[in-house]
């Protein structure tokens, strides 16, 4: 869903962003006019107060003004400290001179409220959004999907090919595209998934055919054979050979592939021994909303689907 509140970051190298942070007339004029700013905050003060470089200048985010909680929880210390290093968005409330003394006043907070309520409360499953990851744990990764706003986006929901961790897909920062999967207003809590922008099992199987050698990515060894990923959305059974492990890059061969029970028969030809860096995703859908999502090939026995506007 195209947006002008954007993840922390996106706007901070650009040229009007530039432009308003760097002189106090630009500051002056995007207080009068309500707008959204970045900077890179450089301390964290012993009151929990933010400080943020504005070229020459420094301007301050309060404690109480450092975030917009969406579900009316105090905000932690925690989620101030780690701040520091990275842009924050912010509206400039107040510029107070003295003498040759400026003080800026700035508030993450209402830049927040603001896209809270012009863009993230508009949000409903099915949206495709931008999103940046700020953090990842074996069980998901948050991502920033508008001015500092955090949604979850489960393990289970990032590709139909299972991953153990997100870092096996993404690394910090990264920019990716992501739908949403549900948007409970009452409590602020937003989930995602990504899996249903990589492609159905025709549209990844597609791009194979039987007799071909490819490269693949072990995912999981079972005694009755080896799980090899050909593509994010798309993993074929290849025959147990010894010396292999999870996370490694292979060649392998492809014997057969059934649309009806969705498989794909590989035999491993060659393990290079070292682990595949996670490669930027592929997005088969451009579009802003999806409504209905379905993975499976019309003469599989199997029917796997997600319904957003159910």
């Amino acid at each position: 869903m195209a947006s002008e509140y954007m993840p922390e970051g996106y706007i901070l190298d650009t040229a009007e962003n530039i432009e308003h942070t760097r002189t106090l007339a630009g500051l002056e004029y995007a207080m009068n006019c309500g707008l959204i700013l970045e900077g890179r905050a450089c301390l964290c003060d012993s009151a929990h107060n933010l400080i943020v470089e504005l070229g020459k200048y420094r301007g301050i985010i309060p404690r109480e003004e450092a975030a917009f909680s969406t579900d009316g929880e105090p905000v932690k210390d925690i989620a101030v400290i780690t701040r520091v290093g990275k842009a924050v968005c912010f509206k400039v409330t107040g510029i107070e001179k003295d003498g040759k003394d400026v003080r800026i006043l700035l508030s993450r907070r209402l830049a927040q409220r603001e896209c809270c309520n012009y863009y993230i409360s508009h949000l409903r499953p099915g949206d495709i959004v931008d999103a940046k990851i700020t953090h990842m744990e074996p069980f998901g990764a948050f991502c920033d999907i508008g001015c500092g706003i955090v949604s979850l986006l489960s393990v289970d929901c990032i590709s139909v090919s299972r991953i153990s961790h997100p870092k096996e897909r993404f690394h910090l920062g990264q920019y990716i595209r992501c739908a949403i999967r549900q948007n409970d207003l009452e409590t602020g809590r937003i989930t995602l998934t990504h899996k249903e922008l990589l492609g159905t099992w025709e549209q990844n199987a597609s791009r194979f055919s039987a007799g071909d050698t490819a490269a693949g990515i072990i995912r999981s060894i079972e005694p009755y054979g080896i799980f090899v990923e050909l593509s994010p959305n798309l993993a074929g059974l290849a025959e147990w050979c010894d010396d292999v492990s999870v996370g490694q890059s292979a060649a392998v061969f492809i014997k057969s592939i059934n649309p009806e029970k969705m498989k794909i028969k590989l035999v491993i030809v060659d393990s290079s021994g070292q682990c595949a860096f996670p490669k930027p995703p592929e997005y088969f859908i451009t579009d802003e909303h999806i409504g209905k999502w379905v993975y499976s090939p019309e003469e599989s026995e199997k029917y796997i689907s997600t319904d957003f506007d159910a």
